[in-house]
């Protein structure tokens, strides 16, 4: 379907149904942007430099001396 043939269409419609109809139009581009976010598959790498793990990460941790 090209877009003169829904430009067409759309003429043909009252103003109230134009209104609906780009109500519309405005709701399957949201679900698109929705959809595109979702699908964005992470990449090898893509969080470098934005993690950093402490030098003492494998210290004993205080609140549990009691249990170990």
């Amino acid at each position: 379907m090209t877009s003169l043939t829904l430009y067409a269409k759309l003429e043909t419609l009252s103003p109230e149904l134009k209104s609906e109809a780009n109500d519309f139009i405005d709701f399957l581009i949201e679900k698109n942007k929705k959809k595109n976010k979702e699908s964005k598959v992470p990449k090898f790498g893509e969080l470098k430099g934005k993690i950093k793990i402490s030098s003492d990460f494998d210290a004993p941790i205080d609140d549990f001396k009691e249990y170990m």
